[in-house]
């Protein structure tokens, strides 16, 4: 049996969405100029981790949860346990929002899996839930301690939300290149229009980074870049989709939107 590489296995154990979730949890708040407490986005990785690691059977990465079930079941029972204690650590006004968020999730999940699909039904867009609920996830932490930056935060929030979108809808179009009749109307638009809205994003991210700058606008200029980076690497990645396997181009989907590294490394 061939051993999965390290960047699979990011991928496999379910530890890229959770990594991309809490450093730009991290990204987002030092964009302000705020600094979060080691809580937040310990507690947003755990919290992540949990939800994609108890998804259903539906790909190779839920395959492999399947066959280590047992091992995956103890990590998911430790996460609870640690997820519970940092709980009370965590702003108010943070549990608060994120309790409305994951009432919201779980209703758009159940209309997800409960409505069948069909070519006179199809399926609702999963990757509209993606792109709203996880930026929002993101933003959350930062927000509740200063609510006064919701308007600055708005275009970052926008420009996250479409990355992440990107990210699932290039996912979808390299799994499922045909005719795709099962997909919402809204999918199969988005996918037969893909890299001319990656480099959409691309170009609206430099533009709206540089007039902050610029103009020393209170909207932070790093958010807006890192996302045009990453709408980058996405559509570099479509243009390699045939050398790499499902599970590389996945993990490589994520790892497009670790930009904000970039910027850390640079202070």
């Amino acid at each position: 049996m061939v051993r999965p590489s390290p960047l699979a296995l990011w991928h496999l154990l379910s530890l890229d969405a959770p990594t991309v979730a809490a450093l730009w949890t991290l990204f987002v708040a030092r964009s302000v100029h705020l600094m979060l407490p080691w809580t937040a986005p310990a507690a947003m990785f755990l919290a992540v981790w949990m939800i994609y690691a108890a998804g259903p059977v539906l790909e190779a990465r839920h395959h492999f949860h399947d066959r280590q079930r047992s091992g995956f079941f103890s990590g998911i029972t430790i996460a609870s346990v640690a997820l519970a204690a940092l709980l009370p650590r965590l702003n108010p006004r943070a549990l608060q929002l994120f309790a409305l968020l994951a009432t919201l999730l779980a209703a758009w999940m159940l209309l997800i899996h409960a409505l069948p699909s069909s070519e006179d039904s199809p399926r609702l867009p999963k990757e509209l839930a993606v792109g709203v609920f996880f930026p929002a996830a993101v933003f959350i932490p930062t927000i509740a301690r200063a609510p006064q930056l919701r308007l600055a935060l708005l275009p970052a929030a926008a420009f996250f939300a479409a990355v992440c979108t990107l990210n699932c809808l290039f996912v979808y179009l390299w799994e499922h290149p045909g005719a795709r009749p099962l997909a919402h109307g809204s999918t199969r638009w988005s996918t037969r229009h893909l890299p001319q809205l990656a480099a959409a994003v691309m170009v609206l991210g430099v533009i709206v980074a540089s007039i902050a700058t610029t103009r020393h606008s209170s909207t932070p200029p790093s958010p807006a870049l890192a996302c045009a980076l990453s709408a980058a690497l996405l559509l570099l990645l479509h243009t390699l989709r045939h050398r790499l396997s499902r599970t590389h181009l996945r993990a490589c989907a994520d790892l497009a939107l670790l930009t904000p590294l970039l910027f850390f490394f640079n202070k």
